[in-house]
Parts: C-alpha cells; sequence; structure tokens
C-alpha cells in the first residue's frame, strides 16, 4: 500500500514536471498554471518531508513522456517495483532515526526545563508555569471551556494559535490531548499557563501533521477565558 501511495505520489509530481526541462522558465499566468504549480510545490516539499528530494526531475519528465506518448517503457515492472520498495525503505529509515532524536531532543529539554524556577512538574510529566494567576471557576472533565492558545516546539516554531488567528476557540476538556485535559482542570478562568507536554501526553510516536514531528515536545501559551454555560449548551443544540 505504502509503494502504491509513493508511486501516486511521484506521477503526481510528473504531471507537472513533463515536459519542462529544469532551466525552461514556466508561464504561472492562469489559474490552470497556478493550481498545476502549486500542486507540484505541495508534492515536492511532501516529498521531501517523507526523505525523497533526490528524485530525478528529468527522469520523471521522461518517464511520463513515455507513458503519454503510449512509448515501450524504459525499465520493466518489476524493477519499477524494486526501486520503489528501496525508496520506500530508505525514507522509513529517515524517519525512524529522525523520531529517535526528537525523543531524545525531548527527554533533555524537559530534565533541563524542570530545573527553572517556577515550573512545577506534576506525576503524569506534564510541566507548567503560571504566567497570570486569577480566582476564577475551575473547569471540570465534563465542561466546554474558551481558551486562546499559541502552540510551539521547543525550538520556538509556531505551529498552531488561536491568538494569530484573532479568535478563541471552544472546546471540551475531556476532548483534547491528555496534557491539556491535565493543564486545564489545574487552570482558574482568567489565568495564563504556560504547558510543556511531553510527547507521551500529546502525540506521541505519530506525526499529527508535518508541523509537528513524532516524539514532539509541545509547548503552549494558554489562557483560559471562559467556562460555557450548560444551560445555554443545551439552548444551542436544540
Amino acid at each position: 500500500m505504502k509503494q502504491h501511495r509513493l508511486a501516486a505520489a511521484v506521477a503526481l509530481v510528473s504531471l507537472v514536471l513533463a515536459g519542462c526541462d529544469s532551466q525552461t522558465s514556466v508561464e504561472l499566468k492562469t489559474p490552470a498554471q497556478k493550481a498545476s504549480y502549486g500542486i507540484g510545490l505541495n508534492m515536492g516539499k511532501s516529498l521531501a518531508q517523507e526523505g525523497m528530494d533526490d528524485l530525478d526531475s528529468k527522469a520523471v519528465a521522461q518517464g511520463i513522456e513515455d507513458a503519454v506518448g503510449k512509448k515501450e517503457q524504459k525499465l520493466k515492472d518489476d524493477e519499477l517495483v524494486e526501486a520503489f520498495a528501496a525508496l520506500q525503505k530508505r525514507a522509513e529509515e529517515r524517519m525512524a532515526k529522525m523520531s529517535e532524536e526528537s525523543a531524545a531532543a525531548g527527554k533533555k529539554f524537559l530534565e533541563d526545563n524542570a530545573k527553572k524556577a517556577g515550573v512545577t512538574t506534576t506525576a503524569s510529566g506534564l510541566q507548567y508555569e503560571v504566567v497570570k494567576k486569577a480566582d476564577g471557576a475551575q473547569p471540570k472533565p465534563t465542561d466546554v471551556v474558551t481558551v486562546h492558545y499559541t502552540g510551539t516546539l521547543t525550538n520556538g516554531t509556531v505551529f498552531d494559535s488561536s491568538v494569530e488567528r484573532g479568535s478563541p476557540i471552544d472546546l471540551p476538556v475531556s476532548g483534547v490531548i491528555p496534557g491539556w485535559v491535565e493543564g486545564l482542570q489545574l487552570m482558574h478562568v482568567g489565568e495564563k499557563y504556560k504547558l510543556y507536554i511531553p510527547s507521551e501526553l500529546a502525540y506521541g510516536a505519530q506525526s499529527p501533521s508535518p508541523a509537528i514531528p513524532a516524539n514532539s515536545v509541545l509547548v503552549f501559551d494558554l489562557e483560559l477565558l471562559a467556562i460555557k454555560d450548560p444551560a445555554k449548551q443545551d439552548d444551542a443544540a436544540k
């Protein structure tokens, strides 16, 4: 199945690269041209993230040209299967190495961070700082809360931010990653916390998006704005 996905990705990139020499200027004026470029750009980024950034664009173009021109293919199917398998294996090895490095870096970050003044570590391994104190109510697991947040990796790279979007969000306390479930219940309405969430309390060995590598420690600036009134929630649902 992975080989089929890889083959499909390469085929899609080849549609954009077909007939285009790397030194040739491509017009990007019409919506179709712009969309074609966008497809190639996005797929190229995706392949690069999978460790396949050394694909030969001329060979890709030759492949699509032979297929469209109904010419005899220059490689047998079993040779192609073997080549795709080799690329997939290399990509998996690269991702495994990155995952191991991310886990080690995350462990070191949390060990150092735990020694900083103002940082509290809970029994689960969650770390937090109280940035702004308040005396509001504390949410329960069954509550829906309104929050503002900015999520970053440990290097400061922002991967998501309601603050940047300019709009807080409503979410169920029990419907988020474990680090948030625990962190939200520590907070009072009106407070701001900084959460340092170990990967096992976030997405673990999974990578939910290219912006969040596997085994990432996540850092959130989190503000608890309100606890939604259950009665109003029931009225809105009717």
